[in-house]
């Protein structure tokens, strides 16, 4: 019988978000409470009085766990799919804090790598709409780390799908071993990518020139329309789908927030609506919608292969389905997607 595993590819990130930005008092102990001859009535100089310092500035942060491959696996696995993590996750204490997410929600974490490496760390701001911008601290971490003798076809298991993206997909070293994965893997499951352009850390070109290489291995290709105005400014949303399948790709899907997601199987088009939400933020939604449209792919059976059975009533059924993972997901503050109930 095929495996109905789906394997995600990727990094975990400790997302940290402003809970305040508070002023706080830090009171010294007064050591010398008299002026002396040595020691000016004004406080300056040696043995002065040490008195109570002023109020500083302090930014409060709250860290939650995060990472676009990370919450998808976690959305996923909530859904109820069988779901595998490949990850190199850090001994710290932000390693901690994933593996305890992941494996509460499900998640199979036997094809994990313990890294040495330290933790990703992104700290997010959030605009009027919710939507948020992050600055990245991941230099030398673990995520990008992969070596062919680690990313094994043992590792990676028997799985139907193996999903990846984001940062894993452009950040060296590890960025040309992943992509080896997905050449290798791809003779035996669907394969999936999901960009999740990050332009304050890598150079869009980047991602425009390995977008054919992207697309000639992956089945199905979901990205937001901010990444694709980064990938492609300017250019008409369906010549740039029509480019990549001529490329290979069989399913591309486009979310455009708001007004919804375009889906265009092998060239045919069409456009599901987003459900009326009450918007918290939209931390993680994009990943929601991604798990949504795998799990609803791998319940119709066509996981597993080429996408070759895939028509678009069948795509639009799928997108439907992520679109309300993913507004589940935006009515409640962060990447905390829902469950299947």
């Amino acid at each position: 019988m095929p495996s109905t595993q789906v394997a995600v590819l990727g990094e975990c990130v400790a997302d940290a978000f402003t809970t305040s930005g508070a002023l706080t008092t830090d009171v010294a102990s007064t050591l010398d409470d008299s002026p002396t001859a040595d020691s000016p009535a004004d406080g300056s100089g040696a043995g002065a009085a040490l008195v109570p310092g002023g109020a500083r500035d302090e930014l409060v942060l709250r860290v939650l766990p995060g990472g676009g491959p990370a919450n998808t696996a976690v959305a996923l696995a909530r859904l109820g799919t069988a779901t595998r993590f490949l990850g190199r996750l850090s001994g710290d204490s932000f390693g901690a804090l994933f593996r305890a997410h992941l494996g509460a929600s499900g998640v199979d974490l036997t094809g994990c790598v313990d890294a040495a490496e330290p933790s990703t760390l992104a700290v997010a701001t959030l605009d009027a709409s919710g939507r948020a911008r992050y600055s990245f601290h991941a230099d030398g971490a673990a995520d990008w780390a992969w070596s062919a003798a680690e990313l094994t076809a043992e590792r990676i298991g028997d799985v139907s799908c193996l999903h990846t993206g984001s940062l894993a997909l452009v950040r060296a070293p590890g960025a040309e071993v992943v992509e080896e994965a997905l050449a290798a893997t791809a003779t035996r499951a669907t394969i999936s990518v999901d960009p999740n352009v990050r332009a304050a850390l890598v150079d869009p070109a980047v991602y425009r020139e390995r977008m054919p290489r992207w697309c000639a291995l992956a089945d199905m290709i979901k990205l937001s329309d901010d990444d694709l105005e980064h990938i492609h400014p300017g250019e008409p949303v369906e010549g740039v789908c029509d480019s990549w399948h001529e490329a290979g790709v069989r399913l591309v899907v486009v979310t455009l927030g708001p007004l919804g997601a375009l889906v265009s199987v092998g060239g045919e088009r069409a456009t599901v609506p987003t459900p009326p939400t009450e918007v918290v933020d939209t931390v993680g939604a994009g990943d929601s919608f991604t798990a949504g449209l795998l799990h609803r792919l791998r319940a119709s059976g066509l996981l597993g292969g080429r996408l070759d059975r895939l028509d678009l009533d069948l795509a639009v059924d799928a997108a439907t389905f992520a679109a309300r993972v993913a507004s589940l997901t935006c009515s409640v503050a962060g990447a905390n997607p829902p469950w299947a109930r």
